[in-house]
């Protein structure tokens, strides 16, 4: 979405200029903002929230983009099931990143213990994983659009198929810091705004998105692009609607490695006040009113 802004030129529309940086993983995502290189990110959760329970409770959530996992694991064809993957290497990006956490709760549905049944290899990124299947180093990769689609134009086959399971998590979120709403309020008020538009155009203008993402992933395979939109699109929050519940297992996951978790509740992680003040305002409601 902040690549959509900044090519949609909505940053210069709210009055924003700032260095747009990406980073691969959330982990990474959280110790730039702890050292004070980044003010503002969209990021998967699960990195921000073992930093709060870790006593870095200067870290807030002020919007989320999606509130589901839809990674999916896969694989050569002749890995079927879950189950085939015991005594297997499964390629993520991160140990603790998104594509990790979707992967232990996947095999824990199908029966498995993925501690013990699969070693898990870090690539660090997608397209990264995709490469590392490709030539064989790993035997199965958990990914999400558009890598997936490639890796299934590829010959692969999906082994799950992440966005049926709906896992609750905030899979994709927009994290700051309280000490910099205190400083900057306005300026990450105008950023709310600046991403609200952003998802607006995300929902409905299907062929610049493809543009975005021909121009930022260099995928312009119009099957690749078409799988990874509608496969996305479903589970993505066209308000920036924060769901107790996404929060909430990232949580219940923290807490089986750190026992302050327990203590810390959803709504200790969320300011709402950027979305709460867009409804308010009727904001939501002109910009989905105006057609494309």
């Amino acid at each position: 979405m902040p690549w959509i802004a900044q090519e949609a030129g909505l940053f210069s529309k709210y009055n924003l200029d700032f260095q747009l940086v990406y980073i691969a993983s959330s982990g990474m995502v959280t110790a730039a903002m702890l050292s004070g290189e980044a003010e503002i990110s969209l990021t998967g959760g699960v990195g921000n929230v073992r930093a709060y329970v870790q006593g870095a409770t200067d870290f807030v959530f002020i919007g989320n983009v999606k509130n589901v996992m839809t990674q999916s694991i896969l694989a050569p064809p002749e890995i079927k099931r879950p189950e085939d993957l015991k005594g297997k290497k499964i390629g993520v990006t991160r140990i603790g990143s998104n594509t990790h956490y979707f992967t232990i709760q996947a095999l824990r549905r199908a029966g498995m213990e993925p501690e013990r049944d699969v070693t898990f290899i870090q690539t660090g990124g997608e397209f990264e994983t995709l490469a590392a299947l490709a030539r064989g180093a790993i035997h199965a990769a958990t990914m999400t659009a558009p890598a997936d689609a490639r890796a299934l134009a590829q010959g692969f086959r999906y082994v799950v198929y992440g966005p049926d399971l709906r896992i609750p998590y905030a899979a994709t979120s927009f994290v700051t810091r309280r000490s910099v709403i205190a400083k900057r309020p306005q300026a990450i008020g105008q950023f709310m705004k600046a991403m609200a538009e952003a998802a607006k155009i995300l929902h409905t203008d299907r062929e610049f998105i493809y543009r975005v993402l021909g121009k930022q992933l260099r995928v312009d395979d119009r099957k690749v692009l078409d799988a990874a939109y509608n496969a996305e699109i479903k589970a993505l929050e066209p308000r920036l609607e924060i769901k107790l519940e996404a929060l909430q297992a990232i949580l219940e996951e923290v807490a089986q490695i750190d026992a302050r978790a327990k203590k810390v509740k959803p709504q200790d992680l969320i300011d709402s006040r950027y979305l709460d003040e867009m409804e308010r305002s009727g904001f939501f409601d002109r910009l989905w009113a105006v057609k494309r």
